[in-house]
């Protein structure tokens, strides 16, 4: 795949999940506790249920064209930005995988206040992941814009 292309799809799936992220953890996560105990784990089965696609199908074009920008960059841009970004992305999904998605598990039973206070706070870790990574990219989106100067 194209090199420019490979850096486009991943600044632009990378910052679609900066947004996201940020919205899930200031509002969706803080009002889990406001849905109520007798319809929560509907509502939490619901939740898993449509906000996978949301979430996984950027997730998928992000690691993609990260591991793709290993291989071929765009010059300008070095192997060293490529790996750290893609061992930013290792920590989310390994963050995803072993705290959220478990936690997510627990809640669709019903509503736990410790499990929901647990996914609020390690949340955070893909938080400050995804915001580093949109840092990252912005970074090296305005190296290699073109001067107006």
């Amino acid at each position: 795949m194209n090199a420019n292309l490979l850096f486009l799809l991943n600044v632009l799936s990378t910052w679609y999940m900066v947004g996201l992220i940020w919205m899930v953890q200031i509002v969706h996560y803080k009002m889990f506790d406001r849905v109520g105990e007798d319809v929560f784990a509907k509502y939490a089965t619901d939740h898993a249920r449509l906000i996978t696609p949301i979430v996984a199908i950027p997730m998928l074009i992000e690691i993609a064209t990260a591991v793709g920008l290993l291989m071929t960059r765009p010059t300008g841009l070095s192997l060293t930005w490529a790996a750290v970004g893609l061992v930013l992305l290792l920590i989310i999904w390994i963050s995803t995988a072993a705290l959220q998605v478990p936690a997510h598990g627990k809640l669709a039973s019903g509503f736990q206040t410790d499990v929901h206070n647990t996914l609020v706070a390690t949340n955070w870790i893909r938080t400050v992941a995804w915001s580093i990574r949109g840092v990252l990219v912005g970074w090296a989106l305005w190296t290699l814009l073109p001067s107006s100067g």
